[in-house]
């Protein structure tokens, strides 16, 4: 730099007229879309190639960048918000809760502490009881929203873990367990890794986990191994949506000192729904509870609620202590979504939903997951009147599981690169006992019949 040159260091700062009015176009025309794109995977090299010299001191004109993120880098991302989006466990973020994100975005509203966003933390708040009501849960219970299921996870099996140890009189770093079936989501021993606990894989008679199942697997412990000190039960699994025995794991844990864990990551939606409420009959009994909004709630990425019965069990757990924070502690009636799992840094990401809510009410989330539901059940009907066709099993949620007569693993995947080719949906197979099979997983309320019918026209 030469001597006396003049600084502008807050250009980017500054307000930009023409960049604001870019971006507030492809916004409005990206929302009043009737249906998202689904457009395609992306190639590796064809994408480095379209990137290729665009970070330069000079920067680059913001129609330009705006252009080839439209036409090349949002064109290489499968969309999860599509209708047509039915493979893995899709989104579809209601209109409200986009635009209400860009809020929290463009204003960089935080919620890390009752000192620095009380508004925030509130209005969250509000959401999250609102989410415990729907589960059953006691006025005391209260939890924060994290990135996703795995990081609630981890929030909630760590508090566990340190509770179930204290409640034994153990030693710090004490060896414990944590009971689990193997239809359990991945994220949920990749956490007891992470943790250094040994899980207790429970072998079950049936695709659920039963109490029966539990108490047997526990009845196989000998004294000299480490102690069990929770259980994970699955609400709605990720594979097919299958519910554990809820009520009967959920008495069986209060009455032997276990942390009862639910994982309804997906399926907790289901419980806004008539059809199914009744399925998950027990989970008012959890010490904590796992869900994702931006799965089967209509909000976007990135949001999960993790819900403690007793949160100030969870704040003894994950609040952090240093000097500089001693400042957020000081009302010791208030915990911060800060002290409820790993994090100190986050974004108010639950005020989507909680706008989304306000806005729409509650009655309106309670219609589109039925509708879901319903649409499932109807695709079973398909099923069943098709020649080729067979169930793998009866759907609970908005989960199906289905297999073609005489298919191979190949010929699955060339179905789900015919879709995607054609744009018609974006469906993969699965694995169910060793056998590969086709799936549905149906989130999205403009998800239609008639498009699951293209699915299978093109078979």
């Amino acid at each position: 730099m030469s001597e006396g040159k003049k600084l502008d260091a807050t250009r980017m700062h500054k307000y930009d007229a023409e960049v604001t009015n870019l971006i507030f176009e492809y916004m409005r025309d990206r929302l009043s879309m009737p249906e998202v794109p689904l457009d395609f995977p992306g190639d590796k090299k064809v994408l480095a190639d379209a990137l290729a010299g665009l970070m330069k001191p000079e920067g680059n004109p913001a129609s330009e960048v705006l252009k080839l993120y439209d036409e090349v880098i949002s064109r290489a991302v499968v969309s999860g918000d599509s209708p047509r989006f039915m493979a893995f466990i899709p989104t579809a973020p209601t209109k409200a809760a986009l635009l209400f994100d860009m809020i929290v975005s463009c204003a960089s509203i935080q919620g890390i502490s009752w000192l620095e966003a009380a508004g925030s933390i509130s209005a969250e708040n509000q959401v999250l009881r609102w989410m415990a009501d729907v589960a059953g849960l006691p006025q005391s219970a209260g939890g924060t929203f994290v990135s996703g299921g795995s990081a609630a996870n981890l929030a909630a099996l760590t508090v566990a873990r340190e509770t179930g140890r204290k409640n034994r009189g153990l030693k710090d770093r004490a060896p414990v367990r944590i009971a689990l079936s193997k239809q359990a989501h991945s994220s949920i021993g990749n956490s007891l890794a992470i943790l250094d606990v040994e899980p207790l894989i429970v072998e079950t008679a049936g695709y659920s986990m039963s109490v029966a199942d539990l108490t047997a697997a526990l009845a196989r412990c000998t004294p000299d191994e480490p102690p069990v000190v929770g259980v994970v039960a699955t609400a709605g699994t990720t594979n097919a949506g299958i519910l554990d025995d809820l009520a009967g794991i959920g008495k069986y844990a209060q009455a032997n000192n276990l942390w009862f864990h639910v994982d309804a990551a997906y399926g907790g939606a289901g419980l806004l729904a008539p059809s199914t409420k009744s399925l998950f009959a027990g989970i008012e009994l959890a010490d904590s509870i796992t869900m994702d909004p931006h799965k089967w709630w209509f909000a976007p990425f990135d949001v999960a609620a993790i819900l403690y019965r007793e949160p100030h069990l969870a704040a003894a757990v994950h609040t952090q202590d240093a000097s500089y924070l001693d400042v957020l502690h000081e009302d010791s009636d208030l915990i911060n979504p800060t002290d409820l799992a790993y994090h100190l840094t986050r974004r108010a990401r639950g005020l989507p939903l909680w706008f989304s809510l306000a806005v729409n009410g509650t009655a309106a989330y309670s219609d589109a997951v039925e509708a879901s539901i319903q649409l499932t059940r109807e695709v079973a009907d398909l099923v069943r009147a098709h020649p080729d066709l067979e169930l793998v099993i009866e759907p609970t949620l908005s989960v199906l599981l289905w297999r073609k007569i005489g298919w191979e693993p190949k010929d699955y995947r060339a179905l789900q690169d015919r879709l995607i080719e054609s744009q018609a949906a974006f469906v993969t197979p699965t694995s169910w006992e060793g056998e590969t099979v086709g799936r549905f997983a149906f989130v999205h309320p403009g998800t239609t019949l008639d498009m699951v019918r293209e699915v299978f026209a093109a078979i």
